[in-house]
């Protein structure tokens, strides 16, 4: 029977056709192990709707009728940033699918192990869930939301259309070079050119940045001449030449997916083979040493985990650089820290306890108490959402500079909320729905497919419309206001918190989380 790693000519496994066909059918198998259908369908409803409305909203909203300064020149603002935030989408699809090992997969390595998967399949099947991607839906409402507003009335059908073009156009070149990436990081020295790369783009980003060079480059791209072709009656040729661009896409990254799927993939090998010299017991700095101990143990398995490590160089350095190089202002960058806490939050947090695997079952034999279990637990979830969105503001002050002090305000208090928001909806999510993953492959996600897109929706929907309320606050004049406002969100929060720690605590919670994790 051939394997995806067979190379034999008449190997009919990889042809277009059957790659389609072999695809479809993954897809209907993963659509039969959902767990609540109902649920799943109205995610896809809400989804939808959410989805025409940032298309359509913003367009039947009168501008001229608000009459406000602020408002016009942000529309302005955005009317001449439309290109880079094309260049941005482009940015995002490429480093999630560098971040992901090539994208992600229908079918996880121990499952696919004993069915002829052919690389051609699994190419079109990371571009199928391309979509489930957290970054990639918000992005996608972003760019309709901002066409919707920079474009007249009469335009916007043709300016969607373009939009949605491009989101293919971009997600299928993205995916192509991901895969190439991939393949480049498999090679014996490929992990080492690969982060050279990646920091020399960097380099050169923030070389360009502080030249003042950065955003003339961005506006000569062609993506400009895009942005302002699809407000005019043009637009049906950029729709045509995206979406040639697109099957161009689809149709080379095959080749790249070929070459990195047939090498053995260096990195988890290595982890998975190395050999760790024991450390000494770690010294509470504060704390009990149990909790110390505990908290080594989850930073490590987060740590030694590619696909977990990967995820977070990208969430924390991707949405800050798109802020970077689009020149976005403080109303704006509002969204981008609960975004990016829900970002990390979706890589193993909706399903903490996956962390352990097997070794549950061992962690549940030491002599330590079930609530030191969980409050590192949660800390650890804690920390890698507050890293990655900080890094977001960070290269957000760099751009644009100290803030006022309500705007400052009031993008701390977000980020805290937003903070103590998403660390409560996933710990309670881990102990209702826990799941048996493997994330040893970074092309691993922590839940179902289905169940990650109903995750993203949900703590995208909460995040945004969080950020969009300290926006609002923001425009305000009092200073204290921020602080009020924050109140609530946190004792709300902070009370469905303790009642996820509670649960934890009963003996037989537990042990349904322990054994269905455990279950690899």
């Amino acid at each position: 029977m051939p394997s995806s790693t067979d190379r034999s000519p008449d190997r009919s496994t990889d042809s277009w056709a059957d790659a389609a066909r072999d695809t479809a059918l993954l897809i209907a198998f993963r659509a039969r192990t959902v767990r609540r259908r109902g649920a799943a369908l109205a995610g896809s409803v809400v989804v939808l709707v959410l989805t025409a409305a940032f298309a359509w909203g913003p367009a039947a909203v009168d501008l001229d009728a608000v009459g406000s300064p602020v408002l016009d020149r942000a529309i302005s603002t955005l009317q001449g940033n439309l290109g880079a935030a094309f260049v941005g989408f482009l940015l995002l699809a490429v480093s999630a699918a560098m971040g992901s090992g090539g994208g992600r997969e229908l079918l996880s390595r121990s499952e696919s192990a004993i069915h002829p998967v052919s690389p051609v399949t699994e190419h079109l099947g990371a571009l199928v869930l391309a979509p489930l991607n957290l970054a990639w839906l918000v992005q996608v409402w972003g760019l309709l939301a901002i066409t919707a507003l920079a474009t007249s009335p009469d335009g916007v059908l043709g300016a969607h259309v373009v939009v949605l073009a491009w989101v293919l156009a971009a997600t299928a070149l993205g995916q192509a070079i991901g895969w190439a990436v991939e393949g480049v990081r498999r090679t014996t020295h490929g992990v080492v050119l690969v982060r050279a790369a990646s920091g020399l783009v960097v380099v050169v980003l923030a070389g360009l940045h502080l030249a003042g060079l950065l955003v003339p480059a961005v506006r000569a791209l062609p993506t400009t001449w895009l942005a302002e072709t699809m407000q005019t009656s043009r637009w049906p040729v950029a729709a045509a030449v995206l979406l040639g661009v697109a099957v161009v896409g689809v149709l080379l990254g095959a080749t790249p997916a070929r070459w990195a799927l047939g090498q053995a993939p260096r990195e988890e090998l290595r982890v998975q083979s190395g050999v760790h010299e024991a450390r000494h017991v770690p010294e509470p700095r504060w704390g009990s040493p149990d909790r110390a101990l505990l908290r080594r143990l989850d930073r490590g398995s987060v740590w030694r985990s590619v696909g977990m490590r990967r995820g977070l160089l990208v969430l924390g350095l991707g949405p800050g650089l798109i802020a970077l190089v689009a020149g976005l202002e403080w109303s704006s960058v509002m969204l981008l820290p609960g975004l990016t806490a829900s970002g990390a939050a979706l890589l193993f947090g909706v399903n903490a306890w996956c962390l352990d695997g097997k070794g549950m079952v061992w962690r549940e034999t030491l002599p330590v108490s079930a609530a030191d279990v969980f409050d590192v637990r949660a800390l650890v979830v804690a920390e890698c959402m507050a890293v990655v969105s900080s890094v977001t503001v960070v290269l957000a002050l760099l751009r644009n500079g100290l803030p006022p002090l309500v705007a400052g305000l009031s993008v701390a208090a977000c980020w805290l909320v937003v903070l103590v928001q998403v660390l409560a909806i996933v710990m309670t999510w881990s102990i209702r729905s826990p799941y048996s993953v493997d994330l040893s492959s970074p092309r691993a996600t922590p839940a179902p497919h289905s169940a990650m897109a109903g995750y993203a929706g949900r703590l995208s929907l909460v995040t945004t419309l969080t950020g969009m309320l300290f926006t609002g606050v923001a425009a305000l004049p009092w200073v204290w206001l921020p602080v009020l406002v924050a109140v609530p969100f946190l004792a709300w929060s902070t009370r469905r918190l303790v009642r996820a720690r509670r649960r934890w605590l009963l003996g037989d919670e537990r042990a349904r989380v322990v054994l269905t994790v455990a279950a690899v």
